[in-house]
C-alpha cells in the first residue's frame, strides 16, 4: 500500500508541475514556481502540494493566492490526466526549503572563500 501511495504522490507532483508550467496563464503565478512534493491521504480525499516560490514576499503571496484560486482547475486537469477513483481536494502549502538551501550554500561559500584564496596562493 505504501508503494502505491508513493507512486500516486509522485504522479500528482509531476502532473501538477506540468499544469502550472504549461497550462496556466495567470500573471500572478511567478516564473519561478516549483512543485516540491505532494502528500495524499490514504483515502485520496485530500492532497497537500508543497510549492516553492523564489522572489519577494509579495510575489510569493500573490502566487500562493492564485494557486489557491486555481485549485479547481488544477484538480479538474488532474482528474482528466490521472485515473484515480477519487481526485483529491488540493491544498497548496508554501515550502521555503529551496530558498533555505540556496541561503545555506551562499553562507558556506562565504566561509570557504578565504580558504580557497589561501590554497590558491600556496600553489
Amino acid at each position: 500500500m505504501k508503494t502505491r501511495m508513493l507512486r500516486i504522490n509522485d504522479e500528482i507532483t509531476r502532473v501538477t508541475a506540468d499544469i502550472i508550467r504549461f497550462e496556466m496563464s495567470d500573471p500572478r503565478i511567478g516564473e519561478v514556481v516549483s512543485v516540491i512534493r505532494a502528500e495524499t491521504t490514504t483515502d485520496l480525499k485530500h492532497c497537500k502540494i508543497y510549492i516553492s516560490v523564489l522572489g519577494e514576499e509579495e510575489k510569493r503571496k500573490e502566487s500562493m493566492t492564485a494557486l489557491g484560486r486555481a485549485s479547481g482547475f488544477i484538480r479538474k486537469r488532474l482528474a482528466e490526466t490521472i485515473n484515480l477513483r477519487n481526485t483529491p481536494e488540493l491544498i497548496f502549502v508554501f515550502d521555503d526549503s529551496i530558498e533555505y538551501g540556496m541561503k545555506m550554500a551562499r553562507l558556506i561559500d562565504e566561509v570557504n572563500k578565504p580558504l580557497k584564496e589561501r590554497t590558491d596562493a600556496d600553489e
